[in-house]
């Protein structure tokens, strides 16, 4: 009995050691998204605004929630991807295209404390900028103030909000649990694109689970091999 009690303690130990270095599951992020937009509905962006060319006729979007950085799990812009609604009133102009632009500032409990979205219902504009621009230039021929961090992250569209950037949340209230922002959303409208911090999951990693479960059955194996000794 002796020897199985710290085989045992040992295997626990060992278990519990890794557990508690795991990191905890993902918290949310507050943060503007950015997203493509066609026929009538939206992608998830697999690049950042600044670098984003979008032709003539296209359509982007940015969205403020507290939401996961993952095209199955952000919150998209609440209304639909139509070029017409929003520029088919927009005559078009030599050297110049013609961007639908869909800004959603989001719902009041994704605001962060003491501010609140300027307008419950997306916001649309349909910007007028030089063939070469990016969504980034579009976004700001529209949306002026603008606020960006030092990591050249978006913070603000118009002035919303006040304060903070791409902060973690420790819950989700429009969305689901969330992985922190990355460059083709939280950078959803960086300036560089390069946007915010892991596009990961801060859940434990399939590799550490599977370790864990490895030395446990070592550590079983162990215990085992203590009591036929002890026969």
């Amino acid at each position: 009995m002796r020897r199985r009690l710290p085989a045992a303690a040992a295997a626990l130990g060992i278990v519990l050691a890794l557990l508690a270095a795991a990191p905890a599951l993902a918290a949310g992020y507050r943060y503007w998204s950015f997203w493509d937009g066609a026929g009538g509905r939206w992608s998830y962006a697999t690049q950042g605004p600044s670098t984003a060319r979008p032709a003539d006729g296209s359509v982007q979007g940015f969205r403020f929630a507290v939401s996961k950085d993952a095209a199955a799990e952000a919150a998209t812009p609440r209304t639909e991807a139509d070029f017409e609604a929003v520029c088919g009133g927009t005559a078009p102009a030599d050297g110049r295209k013609r961007i639908a632009v869909v800004i959603d500032f989001g719902v009041p409990q994704d605001a962060p404390e003491g501010d609140a979205p300027p307008q419950d219902t997306p916001r649309t504009a349909c910007a007028q900028v030089p063939p070469a621009a990016t969504a980034a230039e579009a976004l700001a021929a529209v949306a002026k103030p603008l606020r960006y961090n030092s990591a050249a992250l978006l913070c603000a569209v118009s002035g919303y909000p006040k304060q903070g950037c791409g902060e973690q949340i420790a819950d989700t209230p429009s969305s689901a649990p969330a992985s922190a922002p990355s460059a083709s959303a939280s950078a959803s409208a960086s300036a560089s694109a390069s946007g915010g911090a892991s596009g990961d999951g801060g859940g434990p990693s399939l590799g550490l689970l599977a370790g864990i479960a490895a030395i446990a059955a070592l550590a079983v194996a162990g215990v085992l091999r203590s009591r036929r000794r002890a026969r």
